[in-house]
């Protein structure tokens, strides 16, 4: 994969973060979000001090707050999900603001916005300090199925040659006065959605059959290998040996 396959999640940088091996940071990041949801809801104060883990990874990292934030966004259906619960959980209930909300419901809203957060957030600073073919090269590095690899990069390549596809079926239909209005244009936006696939389907099969007459015989060959030092695993695993003392207490206090 090229190096203008960037993602937009993507922000160059030249911090210690981004110096680190990806597959280093990515069983960090695992480690992390594990040691996150292992932790006792009631332990409002190690949910404190991850964010505050976080946040020293970011400024580490050169991440700005704000770009952080924007990220985070995509979480807004869990936090849809998570305001419902105490209105329709059952059990004890409790009044808050002349609202009868369930004690159960507030800890579950409270045990997913916590951990989902943290979690999202962990992601974003991977995604922010790691371009995606890096991080295909720490999948690999880490001994994931190597089709499963090979499925997520050629996702990756392709996703924009699909996407451009897209804008230029629409382009074509805007040119000829097509403007979809309503329920009666579905049909041919779903004309398009199958003419999109169709090519995407052929294109899928030139492709393979290139690829195998170039020798390809089922796994693609690694041309950079990821290699990391002892002191870089101990930076990297730095984040979540903290969250696991912090989880350690949590469940003895």
């Amino acid at each position: 994969m090229g190096a203008g396959h960037a993602h937009r999640l993507y922000r160059h940088g030249h911090s210690p973060v981004h110096a680190l091996p990806p597959h280093t940071k990515l069983a960090a990041t695992f480690a992390f979000v594990v040691v996150v949801v292992s932790t006792p809801r009631e332990a409002m104060w190690a949910f404190a001090l991850y964010a505050a883990l976080l946040a020293t990874v970011a400024y580490k990292a050169r991440v700005p707050a704000g770009f952080l934030l924007k990220r985070l966004l995509i979480e807004i259906p869990f936090v849809a999900f998570a305001v419902l619960m105490p209105f329709v959980a059952q059990g004890e209930r409790v009044d808050v603001l002349g609202l009868s909300l369930s004690v159960n419901g507030l800890w579950g809203a409270w045990n997913v916005l916590a951990k989902g957060t943290l979690g999202v957030a962990a992601s974003v600073l991977l995604a922010s300090t790691t371009e995606l073919r890096e991080l295909l090269l720490g999948l690999q590095r880490l001994k994931l199925p190597p089709l499963l690899v090979q499925i997520a990069s050629f996702m990756i390549r392709y996703g924009d040659v699909i996407t451009d596809e897209m804008r230029r079926m629409r382009i074509a239909r805007e040119s000829r006065g097509f403007e979809a209005r309503g329920v009666r244009h579905w049909g041919v936006l779903a004309k398009s959605a199958g003419a999109l696939f169709i090519r995407s389907y052929e294109r899928g099969e030139r492709v393979h059959l290139a690829m195998v007459s170039r020798g390809y015989a089922g796994s693609m060959p690694v041309i950079d290998e990821v290699t990391a030092s002892r002191a870089q695993w101990s930076y990297a695993l730095a984040l979540p040996f903290a969250a696991l003392v912090v989880c350690l207490l949590g469940w003895t206090l």
